[in-house]
Formats: C-alpha cells, structure tokens, sequence
C-alpha cells in the first residue's frame, strides 16, 4: 500500500505554516504576541445579524439538511447588493450560488473546470488558493505578474503565444491580498476583451469589495458590458461584516462556470447551515451602516500603523484597499529572506507578520501585515519592532513611537 499520495506530492511545505505554529506556541507559553499575521478580523457582526441567526436557531424545523446552492432568498439578497452597488443584474437562480467562503467556492471551482494538464494562468504573489486550488485539482500553473502595468499584458501575451497546451483560465483578484492593490474599470475592460479573444475564462477574487479608502470605490469585473461571457467572480461577507468564522461567500456571472460549480457542490456538500444563511439575508439586506463604520475603522488603523511603523524605522507603502499592508523588508535586513524575518520579529519582537514567500516566489522581500489589531496594539506593535530594529543596528529616527 503506498503512501505516496498523487495531490499531496503536488503541494509544497506550507512556509506560513511554520509562523503560525510559532506564534502558538509563544502564546501557549503565555507571551503576549501581537497578532498582524492572519487576516482575521477582531470586530463582530452587526448585532441584528447575530439575533437573526438566534433566531432561526430556535426554529425546530432549522436543522436540517440545507440548500446547496443555497436559500433562494440568500441568492436574491446577493442580487440586490450587485444591482445597488455595481448596477450589475444577475438572476438569482442561474447567475449566483451560495459558497462557504470565497476559499471553498474557488477550490470547488477549480475541481469542475480543470483536467489533469491544463494550465492556469494566476497571479504571483498572490491568496494561495489561487494556485493550490488548481494545483490541486491537476492543473499546471504559469505565473503572471500582480502589478497591473504593461508587464502585466506582455505576461499574458508570451503565456498564450509560448504555453502548450494553451490556458484556459485565469485567475484575477483586486483589491489584491496580499499585496493590496487595486485596478479600475478600464482594466477590466481591457481583460474582457482580451479573455474573448484568447478564449480563456477568468476568475474574479473580488473578496475585499469594500475594504477601499481614500474615495475610490473598487470595480466589479461584471460592470463591464459582455463581462459575464466570459467572468464569474467571488466575494466574501467575511470582512464586510466581519463574518469570517461563518464561512459565507458568493460566486456569480457566467452561468456555465456558475451551473458547474453548482453541480460540483451538490455532490460535495449540502450547504453552510440554515441559520447562518438566514442571518446572511439579514446582512445583505439590513442596514449599511457597518460597511461603511468598517471601512472608516480599517482606514484609521492604516493611517496609524503606517506613521508608527514609519517613526520606527520601518517605511511602509500606505495600501489603497483591503486589510494588509505589504511591507518591503527593512533594507538592512533584507538578506534574511521574509521568512527568517518573520521568524525574527515574532520571537524578538513579538509581532507576528505572514512572510512574503507564502504568498508565492516573487513575494519573497516582503512581509504581509494584517490590520486586525486596535490602534493601541498597532502602536505597541511599532515600539516593539523599533527595538527590534535598533538591536539589529538599524539607525530609526530618534522621536518616540505612538506618542
């Protein structure tokens, strides 16, 4: 009997891993570790969502087996939120599904659409199941740029020109994680176009929809006339509403990419539980008001985290959108590689980061920072790594951090 597992063999050491267990076993030593490691978000849900799953609870009729594709009033209330926020019309019934996250639903995707030898064109660095996910389900991966410039279009060009077999996918995620930048409207158009062209599907990671700052909302793929010939796009009620436990995603747009994740699903599981579908209606289409409160919070813990790093010594790119700041690693410590960083600035600073390299080869330099700690903790994070810093000599400017 082997024990040479085809898809395991296909799956590298998980390098975010090691932090991770690090960062446990400082904490189940009782050391106080600031956690910007893992984007998971400290806020709760809107409190009429968590009444409204109680609620439902309650009812004995409420657990059973659930819907797979999910509650039609859950794929309606995901309509209505396309239709007021991106003026976008899709059917509940042929163009949405109900995912467990938009990790699950990208995965379950990516298991309906791919054989064994296709290619798939992701993004690098970029969230691991946009590779994995592929990887998994026997796709061969061939890696294009984040940074929507022209070296972006190039890469497109030379992997159709010079891949066999020919793509047939890819993978597009803006506001991007890890390395939070963003794209407008004319990019997506110029990628539809393209798509129809080169016959290739594209994947949309919309997951921090609304997690953008400075005024400028960030785009749906599907604002883009003809988007949903070619487009399905995920997102996510995890940030938004601070749902991440919850497991409460969407996929929607082209209703063959949509009809094959449904199949798929129905035989892989029976639907996140019904209470919490409810309390996901009650979400989409109650007050608003926690999107933007959340949005403004996230800002204000940018704004902080990146002038109090800075006075520590460390300069970091303030992000247009999303949780995470990706953060160049100090010059003088460049050398270690993000991963013996992280490592470093866990155990003696007690900060826990996600190294670059996880994220993919070409993230290797940097660290992703997660804002998911108050304003306070971000500060003391800052006079942590500040000594850090100075230990290793590194010259930081000489006022105080968080004063």
């Amino acid at each position: 009997m082997s024990d040479e597992f085809y898809r395991i063999k296909r799956l590298p050491p998980y390098v975010i891993a090691e932090v991770n267990a690090m960062r446990a076993a400082a904490r189940a030593a009782g050391e106080d570790i600031i956690d910007l490691g893992m984007g998971n978000p400290d806020l709760p849900p809107p409190p009429h969502v968590i009444e409204k799953l109680c609620e439902v609870a309650m009812k004995p009729d409420a657990h059973g087996y659930s819907q797979s594709k999910g509650i039609p009033g859950l794929r309606r209330a995901q309509a209505n939120y396309y239709a007021r926020r991106f003026n976008v019309e899709l059917d509940p019934e042929t163009e949405v599904v109900v995912t467990m996250g938009s990790k699950e639903g990208l995965s379950s995707l990516a298991t309906a659409i791919t054989a064994p030898g296709d290619v798939v064109l992701a993004p690098n660095p970029s969230y691991p199941i946009h590779t994995f996910g592929f990887i998994i389900a026997g796709a061969t991966i061939r890696s294009v740029p984040t940074t929507p410039d022209e070296n972006y279009w190039r890469s497109l060009d030379r992997a159709m020109a010079f891949t066999v077999p020919r793509p047939s996918v890819l993978v597009v995620g803006y506001p991007s994680n890890p390395t939070a930048e963003v794209v407008d409207l004319a990019f997506y158009e110029r990628l539809v176009a393209w798509a129809k062209e080169n016959k290739v599907w594209i994947l949309s990671d919309l997951a921090y929809s609304e997690l953008y700052y400075d005024g400028c909302p960030t785009p749906s793929i599907l604002q883009v006339p003809g988007a949903k010939d070619v487009a399905i796009e995920f997102t996510s009620m995890s940030k938004t509403y601070s749902m991440a436990g919850w497991r409460m995603g969407f996929a929607v747009g082209n209703r063959q990419l949509i009809a094959a994740l449904t199949r798929v699903k129905s035989y892989l599981d029976y639907g996140a539980f019904t209470p919490i579908q409810a309390a996901a209606c009650a979400a989409l289409n109650g007050p608003q008001d926690i999107v933007q409160k959340n949005r403004e919070l996230y800002h204000k813990r940018r704004d902080v985290m990146i002038d109090a790093f800075g006075r520590a010594g460390w300069d970091i790119p303030a992000p247009r959108a999303s949780m995470f700041a990706w953060a160049p690693l100090p010059p003088a410590l460049k050398h270690m590689g993000s991963l013996e960083f992280s490592k470093q600035l866990l155990q003696h600073a007690k900060v826990a980061v996600a190294p670059g390299v996880g994220y993919g080869e070409d993230g290797e330099g940097y660290v992703r920072i997660a804002m998911v700690e108050n304003e306070q903790r971000l500060r003391q994070a800052a006079r942590n790594v500040k000594r850090y810093l100075s230990s290793m000599g590194v010259n930081t400017p000489g006022q105080a951090v968080g004063s």
